[in-house]
């Protein structure tokens, strides 16, 4: 089909809406490892996991076989607030490369919570209210989870209690701010409201903070408190289900102009969206009806994929969470105060590691000034202030689009805008200022994380 009739920006109707998840593990044939416990390595089942999550995400959650989960009508109902979101053409930005590559982003951060993590927190939202719960706890590295999860709280009358990555605390005080008006309860991470916490502080008295500290005082509160459970934003496989919604909905609204893209990139932290962007697309490929580049963006500063091991780990810095085989650079890491809070997380979804380590996905990781001078022409060029997490698969889309101008070839690039970047300008402040620097974490650096590796059988 001709350019010209590829409109800038691609609607669904709301009867076009996706009203199914799709479970990515159902067509896997290396299946995710089950999840163990931390102490006795035992894998992990229903009843096992009923103390921390709520028991419709359990079942969601071990699912390995049910292609499709029905959305039920309440979620659907909220979705239509502000879904579908727009799949947009970038020409503008195709103009300023002078690149023959079609470049398509699909946008989820026209939200109040700025971001894709809205797509997961009112379904998790709403699975704890209707199992009568008081309220959930969670934990937060940018914000944008905690932000859309109390969105969905304040929507359902569920209470919330948020664990906010200290250095994302004190450099987003406005997305704070946001959540406490949502009635969520904010507490910078380590605190002194844990026992995991305040073990924190006194091993690391000046610690910026890290999201798998964070987790593990969540999951204390959770665990401790009645009528409460433990809900993340990230990383677990009910997540990513919750996610498909993305690429569903971009896939339908490619085929009504019979694109096929050649190359799909989204930012990766700890999986949720470049799962969520990839999944129908990377059915098709592990069928065997369609193949796809897909590359995951990772920060240098904390490269799980790209320099990590593919090993059973604890999911959180306390090491009281189940142990979940991944990609990771160990729990014990502790991350640079990088300004892509969402991407500071010391593994990567257990499905997303598979996928990578069988061979379906490719990985690669940007330096935080490269990735900030990506997003600022796209600002100039599309118009909309990029999240630092979104601008890594900017940042990677841009190369690609540079590789197609040195060929000749007409690719078609597919990336996930994650959402918008108005509650980061402390960190385009740094960027502007040129105070901004990169850490790369050296070979010595992450040793200190695998040591904390737990031993297997």
């Amino acid at each position: 089909m001709a350019n010209k009739e590829i409109p800038y920006k691609i609607y669904l109707t709301e009867e076009e809406m996706p009203r199914q998840w799709y479970n990515i593990r159902a067509d896997m044939k290396n299946k995710p490892a089950p999840l163990r416990n931390p102490g006795t390595h035992e894998v992990m089942g229903f009843e096992d996991l009923r103390p921390v999550f709520c028991d419709e995400l359990v079942k969601q959650e071990l699912d390995n076989d049910t292609p499709y989960f029905d959305i039920p009508e309440d979620i659907l109902n909220f979705y239509k607030m502000y879904r579908p979101s727009p799949l947009v053409r970038a020409y503008e930005l195709e103009k300023k490369l002078d690149t023959p590559a079609h470049i398509y982003y699909k946008f989820e951060g026209n939200n109040t919570s700025g971001s894709h993590k809205l797509n997961s927190a009112i379904a998790q939202a709403f699975y704890a209210k209707h199992q009568g719960l008081k309220g959930v706890t969670t934990e937060t590295g940018a914000g944008q989870w905690g932000t859309a999860l109390s969105m969905a709280c304040a929507y359902l009358g569920l209470d919330l209690k948020v664990f906010m990555v200290k250095c994302s605390y004190e450099q987003k005080p406005f997305r704070r701010e946001v959540m406490r008006t949502y009635g969520a309860s904010v507490t910078p991470s380590p605190s002194m409201e844990t026992e995991v916490g305040k073990a924190m502080n006194a091993k690391f008295p000046n610690s910026n903070g890290s999201l798998g500290t964070a987790i593990s005082e969540a999951v204390e509160v959770a665990v401790k408190t009645p009528g409460y459970r433990y809900v993340l934003g990230s990383v677990l496989n009910q997540v990513l289900l919750h996610q498909s919604v993305i690429g569903l909905e971009t896939k339908i609204a490619l085929d009504k102009y019979g694109v096929k893209p050649d190359i799909i990139i989204g930012c990766a932290g700890g999986g949720s969206n470049l799962g969520g962007l990839i999944a129908p697309f990377m059915g098709e490929k592990l069928r065997g009806e369609a193949d796809y580049r897909i590359i995951a963006v990772e920060p240098a500063s904390c490269p799980s994929l790209t320099r990590g091991r593919f090993a059973y780990d604890f999911a959180d810095t306390g090491m009281v969470c189940p142990l979940a085989k991944m990609y990771t650079l160990g729990s014990g890491f502790m991350p640079s105060p990088n300004h892509a809070g969402g991407l500071r997380y010391h593994g990567m979804s257990p499905i997303l590691s598979q996928l990578y380590h069988d061979g379906y996905m490719e990985a690669t990781s940007a330096v935080q000034t490269d990735v900030f001078a990506a997003a600022e022409d796209f600002l100039r060029c599309e118009g909309i202030l990029p999240a630092p997490e979104s601008s890594h698969a900017i940042y990677a889309a841009i190369q690609e689009a540079k590789k197609c101008k040195e060929t000749g070839e007409a690719k078609n690039i597919l990336f996930g805008l994650t959402g918008t970047g108005y509650f980061d300008l402390y960190a385009y402040k740094a960027f502007n200022d040129g105070t901004m620097t990169d850490y790369v974490p050296s070979d010595e650096d992450l040793e200190v994380g695998f040591a904390t590796l737990p031993k297997m059988d």
